[in-house]
């Protein structure tokens, strides 16, 4: 399927005026980080990558795509902080007052669930004098700051400020949290760090986010109300694209990198889609050889959400890596388990699934920290693309060129 130009990003002037000086506190601080007097190197880094030579005769990104920290604050800037970005799952806010917390670059955020049920994000900084609010997830009533005592309601308005008598031109309703507008779909919880309008629309959203990709991915059940299982996080020795392009080469390292589910998939039977802001790698699975319930199932759908979030479906099992940069040669990975409702009481399909999975995770993790190293050899400058399996990664990297040369 032909690339598409994504959708261009949708605001509300009305929720900008209303809160002018919100936007003038949060997002300048937000860019600075990825541009000014010394944006021009990662620029040409930008540059040494042609979207336009054709797949059979592209060269790959450079290595500094992978190891210059500039060219990762570009990314931040241009990439991460513009669009929709998953940053957890619904089961973390399914109560009212329930919350979590995040990092994205230099953005902290908070999601919770209000008094009244209704979703909401905000930047996680005290408008007193900058202190972190909240910290982990669980629940509140309130947010109050730790520093100095400064209440805030989960709608974001500014409850108490201690201590405050004599202060001169202070209006409470103008320091009240910084919002973020916050979305779902799915079971997924997202948010974009570049418009502060209140309303979302379902459908905008899937549109923004998953275009015209939205359709097979409801229909291979990503979307249905799987029960999340438990959450599992790795910090890797590797810039987050690493662990990108190791999920998106079409398989080509499974046979010679995870013997054992390779044995389990007809790799022979692999495809892939791509679309607007996603692909889709789809393999059958060999027939169990044994009785019990086969954690595969019959068909695997691996789906990549640019520009780091990676759905895994098959059988009754899902499972999402979300791939966060730390730094330039640093990424977190958190994986999310969700299982189907009538298996939550066989630990054992349970417990062998989450081993067989994690001895994946550990041979993937070997790849990667082995490929950022090579990486920063100066015996690497660029490689090459198989033309027959690795169309998603070059898929990604011109929706990368595509946000960071604009």
């Amino acid at each position: 399927m032909a690339i598409a130009q994504s959708l261009a990003p949708t605001s509300s002037s009305a929720a900008r005026a209303a809160r002018p000086m919100f936007r003038r506190a949060a997002l300048p601080r937000v860019a600075a980080t990825g541009v000014g007097a010394t944006g021009e190197p990662a620029r040409r880094l930008v540059a040494a990558f042609d979207p336009a030579i054709p797949l059979a005769s592209a060269v790959t990104p450079p290595s500094g795509w992978y190891t210059d920290p500039e060219f990762l604050r570009l990314e931040l800037d241009r990439v991460f902080l513009r669009g929709w970005q998953a940053v957890g799952h619904i089961g973390q806010v399914k109560n009212p007052n329930d919350f979590f917390t995040g990092r994205l670059g230099n953005v902290e955020f908070v999601i919770c669930r209000d008094a009244n049920g209704k979703l909401r994000a905000f930047h996680n900084v005290c408008r007193h004098h900058a202190s972190l609010l909240a910290c982990g997830s669980g629940q509140k009533t309130c947010f109050q700051c730790p520093y100095h005592g400064w209440t805030y309601g989960l709608d974001g308005n500014l409850l108490k400020a201690t201590r405050i008598s004599g202060i001169k031109n202070f209006n409470k309703n103008d320091f009240g949290l910084i919002p973020i507008k916050v979305a779902t779909w799915g079971p997924f919880v997202l948010a974009r760090f570049d418009d502060f309008s209140e309303d979302t629309i379902h459908d905008v959203v899937e549109d923004e986010w998953l275009g015209s990709a939205s359709e097979l991915l409801s229909r291979n059940g990503i979307d249905t109300s799987l029960h999340h299982l438990c959450r599992r996080e790795y910090v890797i020795q590797c810039n987050w694209k690493v662990f990108c392009d190791n999920y998106l080469d079409g398989g080509y390292h499974v046979p010679y990198a995870h013997g054992a589910l390779a044995s389990g998939l007809e790799l022979q039977s692999y495809e892939t889609l791509t679309y607007e802001r996603v692909s889709v790698q789809r393999c059958g699975s060999a027939p169990a050889e044994q009785e019990d319930i086969d954690r595969l199932g019959t068909k695997a759908t691996y789906a990549f959400v640019y520009p780091n979030f990676m759905i895994n479906r098959y059988g009754p099992w899902m499972d999402t890596n979300l791939a966060v940069p730390l730094d330039a040669t640093r990424c977190k990975v958190v994986f999310d388990y969700f299982l189907d409702e009538s298996l939550l009481d066989d630990q054992n399909f349970i417990d062998r699934s989450l081993k067989d999975s994690e001895q994946v995770q550990m041979e993937d993790i070997a790849l990667c920290e082995g490929v950022q190293r090579g990486l920063e050899s100066p015996a690497y400058s660029v490689g090459r693309y198989a033309p027959s399996v690795e169309m998603a990664m070059h898929h990604f990297h011109r929706l990368l060129h595509a946000d960071l040369a604009g």
